[in-house]
């Protein structure tokens, strides 16, 4: 019999790429998800067994991070050899107007799975999902030893989860790792995250479906990797010897307008022409400056990004331009509305 692994967030970017991952793996995957009046599903649609089958592998559980009895149940029914936690309210200009259920769900959530964790006295696994957004005002290159300075609720909630996953795994002895991942993004990133909204928006202007894109600080730096090569990351971190926190990322950083450029450019397009500013999509407070040192996870755990900027754009670019010419143009009314 193969692992057993139980992913929170598995109809997001990250959570369908790692169930891919763990499925080829050989591993049965659970996966959490809330119940919803709509289909969430679409970026695991790809991965559906019938459940009659008898290599069913991939099951799906409604369940919530907000609800402790729940995380208690499930863990005592998959006994997961491996968590994964992704599930959060993960948009950052968000969680300045939902501050309250950012830090419920992206930091009581976190505490909430470790204690069914101890409580359940499994030997599980654990993998907290952190962000480069917890470095905020911090000066680049950051690294595991760079101290936080947080500019948004998400990246507050972030950093309590990441002290909370530490103390698990000090004070009673659990297998509990952060990963502190920088920006990575594929086709399958969200419609409202300023990288996809770029390729989605380049694919409908030069196919005539709209004609300008609004944005918010375009000089904000980033270091943007592919997500795919990230989650390969999360996993080699559960199966190192030792729990231990590490830093995923390219070690390169670009603005948005350099994003943008690239982007036009793959289309055939001057993105000065298409581009505007909205004052509505800048942030209370901003981020400027995020640069990722991966240094300690090359060393320990052999990890490297393979996709890099310029690839990475091309990649998001032509697969909106092939959806947008084959009718299966994913920009949601949610994205035209809040942006």
């Amino acid at each position: 019999m193969g692992k057993t692994a139980l992913i929170t967030g598995i109809t997001g970017q990250d959570g369908s790429y790692l169930a891919e991952l763990l499925l080829s793996k050989g591993y049965t995957v659970y996966g959490l998800i809330r119940r919803c009046s709509t289909f969430n599903t679409d970026r695991i649609e790809h991965l559906y067994q019938d459940p009659h089958d008898s290599d069913y592998r991939l099951r799906l559980l409604y369940g919530d991070l907000a609800d402790s009895s729940c995380l208690m149940r499930i863990l005592s029914e998959t006994k997961p050899d491996e968590i994964y936690n992704l599930g959060a309210q993960s948009h950052v200009k968000v969680s300045f107007e939902t501050p309250e259920h950012t830090g419920d769900t992206n930091a009581l959530g976190v505490t909430r799975m470790l204690e069914a964790i101890r409580a359940s006295g499994l030997e599980t696994r654990f993998y907290q999902a952190g962000t480069s957004e917890m470095f905020g005002a911090a000066k680049p290159p950051q690294n595991e030893q760079t101290i936080f300075e947080p500019r948004s609720p998400y990246a507050a909630a972030k950093i309590y989860a990441h002290h909370m996953t530490v103390n698990y795994r000090d004070a009673y002895g659990l297998f509990a790792t952060n990963g502190i991942l920088f920006n990575h993004e594929s086709p399958r990133r969200g419609a409202t995250f300023v990288t996809r909204k770029i390729s989605l928006s380049v694919a409908r202007i030069k196919h005539g479906q709209q004609e300008k894109l609004f944005l918010g600080n375009l000089d904000a730096k980033r270091d943007w990797g592919f997500a795919p090569d990230f989650v390969e990351g999360m996993w080699l971190m559960l199966q190192a010897d030792q729990p231990d926190d590490f830093v995923l990322a390219t070690g390169e950083t670009h603005t948005v307008k350099e994003f943008c450029r690239h982007a036009f450019e793959r289309a055939g397009l001057d993105w000065e022409k298409h581009v505007e500013i909205d004052p509505r999509y800048y942030r209370p407070t901003e981020v400027d400056y995020l640069l990722g040192d991966p240094t300690k996870a090359k060393e320990k755990l052999g990890w490297e990004p393979k996709v890099k900027f310029e690839e990475l754009v091309r990649m998001m670019v032509d697969a909106d331009m092939k959806a947008v010419e084959q009718g299966r143009d994913e920009f949601r009314v949610e994205s035209r509305f809040f942006g």
